[in-house]
């Protein structure tokens, strides 16, 4: 990504130190984990959460809600966010289980499978409008927390990414649905394929 400098960088600067607010409120805490996901609005993919720790002087350029940046930038950021991330988990629940226990259940289960990957224990989570059951930490949700917060941004883009990567390998395996472009979300062209098709069904997953 392209070097900021004058009064680019001074914005960029400006929008990064009012994402920090939630941060700052709890600056005593030694370790601050972000939580979200992604996969709870499609008609096909797995769930995938991830729960991310920055350190408290990290300083992220582009960091934002994942639906807010373009593919390319999600790439970079993903990479940058491992990179410098004091911990950082990725939680999966395939179609089968949502099924079975249905989306909520599907994704506070895939938020609690990401933060026991982490090797650092947060004192606490600031979660994008959720509370998780049966997660003894303290707990902030916060509405749209994925543009207000730089660790719950640094969340959203681990389990977009992840999850848009998985979708491109299904894609791979059932071009007919096209899941490369719309990544399972129910457009015009997945609903169509849908029809014409059916639900894909197959011994490991039911998309």
């Amino acid at each position: 990504m392209k070097p900021l400098s004058g009064e680019k960088l001074e914005k960029e600067l400006a929008r990064l130190e009012a994402m920090r607010e939630y941060e700052d409120t709890y600056d005593a805490c030694a370790y601050i984990c972000g939580i979200d996901e992604a996969g709870r609005g499609p008609l096909a993919g797995p769930v995938v959460a991830a729960a991310a720790v920055l350190p408290k002087d990290c300083q992220i350029f582009y960091l934002n809600d994942s639906k807010k940046l373009s593919e390319k930038k999600r790439d970079l950021l993903f990479d940058e966010i491992k990179e410098k991330a004091v911990a950082y988990g990725i939680g999966i629940v395939s179609p089968q289980v949502i099924d079975e226990i249905n989306i909520l259940q599907a994704t506070y289960e895939a938020m609690r499978q990401a933060i026991s990957q982490l090797n650092v224990i947060p004192e606490i989570l600031l979660n994008d409008a959720v509370t998780i059951p049966g997660v003894d930490i303290m707990q902030v949700p916060i509405v749209k927390g994925d543009a207000k917060s730089v660790s719950i941004a640094a969340a959203s883009i681990l389990a977009k990414v992840t999850r848009d990567r998985m979708m491109m390998e299904y894609d791979q395996i059932y071009p007919e649905y096209g899941f490369a472009k719309h990544k399972g979300y129910g457009t015009a062209a997945h609903i169509a394929a849908l029809k014409e098709y059916g639900h894909v069904r197959s011994t490991e997953e039911h998309l």
